[in-house]
């Protein structure tokens, strides 16, 4: 099975207000979700701040991050820059670090082409020999892949997946129907956004892009055993029981949550990289009741 099937959860990268990583919580959290039963980690996502981390700092958390991992489960690194060459390099550098796998989103400032978004991956894919997944993020990147965009990257070899956002509710299954029975369907094709989860899984989609299993990977990898199950009736219960995360999630932006709960369960004191700011007082008890709502049931 490749390395993109099954949960795959996507820690935040601790760093200082320089945005020097923290290699040590780097390896703490690895090691945490290494050890917790998910099936890939998806480093320098975007709740890895990838975007707010030069170059420098992302190759020390890629090895510090393969060093903790220890081959336990495979490194997905997010590789998203402005530019083609500089993500060829970030590329190059997870491969020379010992990544297992690439993400990639078209990062841009002056809004791309559905052909520059096209050459841009296929030049990132012949600077290396890992396996990259196409990371269609639109609500961050603001760039829609068309469906014709997406059949044209699925014929580039090395292309192995794509990490699809949350459609509305209860048209997973649709969206899922109509991208297999297209050359997309030679591709894992996964979700993310959190609170489609359930409905993705339950649809057979091959991977969860999972931000909650950044934090609580035991929690997230039984979700996603009761889904493969289909035992819709612990599905169902475990929706309700993180109802409150994932109302948090829409509301105020999963990154922002995702601070205020590593924090309070002592997974990592770090901030998120300014201009973003923590969550108010107000709101961090919120996040601290949500999670308290999860533990106890």
């Amino acid at each position: 099975m490749s390395i993109f099937h099954g949960l795959s959860a996507f820690p935040i990268t601790p760093a200082n207000e320089h945005g020097i990583v923290d290699t040590d919580g780097v390896m703490h959290l690895i090691d945490h979700l290494s050890a917790s039963g998910v099936n890939s980690i998806g480093l320098l996502g975007s709740t890895g701040v990838y975007a707010y981390l030069t170059r420098i700092e992302r190759n020390r958390a890629v090895r510090a991050a393969v060093q903790a991992a220890r081959g336990r489960v495979p490194v997905i690194v997010g590789i998203g820059a402005l530019r083609t060459d500089d993500a060829q390099n970030l590329a190059r550098d997870a491969e020379a670090e010992g990544a297992d796998g690439l993400l990639m989103a078209p990062v841009s400032y002056t809004p791309l082409t559905q052909d520059e978004t096209f050459q841009h991956y296929k030049a990132v894919t012949e600077a290396t020999s890992l396996p990259l997944c196409i990371y269609n993020n639109p609500s961050t990147t603001h760039f829609t892949f068309t469906k014709e965009l997406l059949c044209r990257l699925s014929d580039i070899p090395s292309i192995k997946a794509v990490k699809m956002p949350s459609p509305k509710e209860g048209e997973v299954a649709t969206e899922l129907t109509e991208l297999r029975a297209s050359p997309v369907g030679a591709l894992a094709i996964g979700y993310s956004g959190d609170w489609i989860a359930a409905e993705a899984l339950l649809a057979k989609c091959d991977s969860w892009f999972s931000v909650l299993g950044g934090f609580f990977p035991k929690i997230a990898c039984q979700l996603s055993e009761a889904a493969v199950k289909e035992d819709t009736i612990a599905v169902k219960q475990y929706q309700e029981r993180l109802q409150p995360i994932w109302t948090l999630f829409r509301e105020l932006g999963s990154l922002r949550v995702v601070y205020a709960a590593v924090n309070h369960l002592g997974l990592s004191d770090a901030q998120p990289p300014r201009p973003l700011l923590p969550l108010t007082k107000i709101n961090q008890e919120r996040v601290v009741k949500a999670l308290e709502w999860v533990t106890i049931l």
